[in-house]
């Protein structure tokens, strides 16, 4: 490790995972629009339901530092993960690799072996904390979602995926 600069300290502070309620929504603006909150909100419904796994990395307070979902009825035999999301300015501290094996951790307690992602092939830096985590490519296919401009308004987001698996010991 490097040695911090001049008048730099290093803070430690534990952090839980644990499942994302809807009273974290509020703290979890970071982490997208409104609509996309909306969106988690309709996702929760799903966790309730056990149908997907909705987990947050949480400071002491009990804030959402990492999100993330696990959906179990996307592909068959296996969960797949999907809206990972870390606070940017916690990006790089190892909170995006606690919430994937927590995730991990969900898809083997439900019996399932197989991990699968799609990662736009836009974000690199997402691509290489998957595959230092083990997940390889298998193929690409292209996705769209509606996404919130800043003036309210609503517009077709496009682009093309790379699609990832990783096999669960």
């Amino acid at each position: 490790m490097s040695p911090l600069p001049t008048g730099a300290a290093q803070v430690v502070v534990p952090v839980l995972v644990r499942d994302l309620a809807p009273a974290d929504l509020p703290a979890c603006a970071w982490s997208g629009s409104p609509t996309h909150l909306a969106h988690v909100a309709q996702e929760l419904e799903r966790a309730a339901a056990g149908e997907v796994d909705y987990l947050a990395v949480c400071t002491p307070a009990g804030l959402p530092v990492a999100i993330g979902g696990v959906d179990y009825q996307a592909k068959a035999g296996a969960g797949t993960l999907w809206q990972l999301g870390v606070l940017p300015a916690l990006q790089s501290c190892g909170l995006g690799t606690l919430l994937i094996h927590a995730a991990e951790d969900r898809i083997r307690s439900r019996g399932l072996r197989r991990a699968e992602l799609a990662v736009e092939e836009n974000n690199p830096r997402a691509r290489t904390l998957y595959e230092r985590l083990g997940y390889v490519a298998y193929g690409s296919r292209p996705d769209a979602w509606d996404v919130e401009t800043p003036d309210g308004s609503t517009r077709r987001y496009e682009t093309m995926c790379t699609l990832m698996r990783k096999d669960l010991p």
